[in-house]
């Protein structure tokens, strides 16, 4: 939707027009999967769409949250701002992130007529749920007069996951949002927060994310189990390595010396899993900045096949999205991407090759689930900012 559109959605719904819009995005990750909640390298990029958000001051001391893409409208007084609402509703992300500002020490004189309109795919796995946070972080970070830096943007937004939503998400999703830089990705050490903006210079090969409309649902429980599980691990690692902060510390050969302190089989595989993830990641990063985008894509190939045997959050729709990629001509490297349990694949495709791609990838997709996919040419895009 064009912001002329979006400006006369915002009159239309609340009688008043808009004072400031704003714009978070999504985020696709290049590798580096469920490494972040346990401290280790990701390597994502913003994407070109993301979540608009317009809002304007009201006289009703209350928060009026609005949506273009869910029915549900939700009207929050003042006094209530710092609570949780019920039934998982979809006004807990940016709430959760208001609340962070009024935690802060922010008191609100006025209600605020708020209206979000998104064109991220919503359960596709590609942060749909960051960028709401995220976008929301920001306006209320101007409108207070906070000023925060994007990494507070972002752990804001984390923190309303947790708290408001009820997920343990790592910091990748948010940071991404917020720090995005059009034709960039970020490689980001999810523990020290130190990051550092590389160059994507695919010459002749496009970024292509495959959704397999089987929807991804964080707040299952299967997402929080997952880091549970990596709890067990690192608990169980410390007996011999009591100086382990977390599992992202460990190289493959630490991790083979003192695995067997790993006596529980399920927390083996997830804690394997991350270790070889985290290098994978960083010797993807180093693979693109040397020019070896072969390698770089037999290293995403490897991240799903661990996500697939040791993680096992991908499941027959993404196994089969990615395994149809890998059979065909011209493409570099494919790999679910996001938290898993359906959503996206994310895929390295030599341009010449893409129309067939996407007609052999598609087919072998819908025969094998009878779910039909939707393609989308990613344009690397720029963090969190008002319009």
């Amino acid at each position: 939707m064009q912001l002329p559109q979006l400006k006369t959605a915002f009159l239309q719904t609340f009688g008043q027009p808009a004072d400031a819009i704003y714009f978070a995005p999504g985020r696709v990750n290049l590798i580096g999967e469920h490494t972040d909640y346990n401290g280790g390298f990701v390597f994502p990029c913003a994407l070109s769409f993301g979540t608009y958000l317009l809002l304007a001051p009201n006289k009703d001391d209350v928060f009026r949250f609005r949506s273009l893409n869910v029915p549900e409208r939700i009207d929050v007084p003042l006094h209530k701002l710092t609570d949780v609402l019920p039934n998982h509703c979809w006004a807990n992300y940016p709430l959760g992130c208001i609340a962070q500002s009024v935690r802060r020490g922010w008191a609100p004189t006025t209600g605020y007529d708020l209206l979000f309109s998104g064109d991220v795919p919503q359960g596709a796995g590609l942060s749909s749920s960051a960028a709401i946070e995220v976008v929301t972080a920001f306006a209320f970070s101007e409108l207070s007069h906070t000023n925060l830096s994007s990494t507070e943007i972002a752990l804001i937004g984390q923190a309303s996951e947790h708290e408001f939503a009820g997920v343990n998400c790592g910091i990748m999703d948010q940071f991404a949002s917020a720090h995005g830089k059009k034709d960039h990705a970020i490689f980001l050490n999810c523990d020290t927060m130190e990051f550092q903006l590389v160059p994507i210079a695919l010459r002749g090969i496009k970024i292509v994310i495959a959704n397999t409309h089987s929807p991804h649902k964080l707040d299952s429980g299967a997402y929080n189990a997952r880091v549970s599980e990596c709890q067990t691990a690192l608990s169980q690692l410390r007996k011999v390595r009591p100086d382990l902060k977390n599992l992202a510390e460990l190289t493959p050969s630490d991790f083979e010396a003192c695995s067997v302190a790993i006596t529980d089989a399920v927390a083996f595989r997830r804690a394997r899993h991350v270790v070889g993830e985290v290098d994978r990641t960083r010797r993807a990063v180093e693979a693109l900045q040397a020019g070896d985008i072969t390698l770089f894509g037999k290293l995403m190939n490897q991240s799903h096949v661990s996500l697939r045997d040791d993680y096992e959050v991908t499941g027959p729709e993404l196994d089969a999205m990615a395994e149809a990629a890998w059979q065909v001509n011209g493409v570099i490297g494919s790999r679910m991407t996001g938290g898993g349990f359906g959503g996206c694949t994310v895929s390295l495709v030599q341009e010449e090759a893409i129309p067939a791609f996407i007609d052999s990838v598609g087919k072998t997709y819908t025969a094998r689930t009878g779910l039909k996919a939707d393609f989308y040419i990613a344009e690397i895009g720029d963090g969190v900012h008002r319009l």
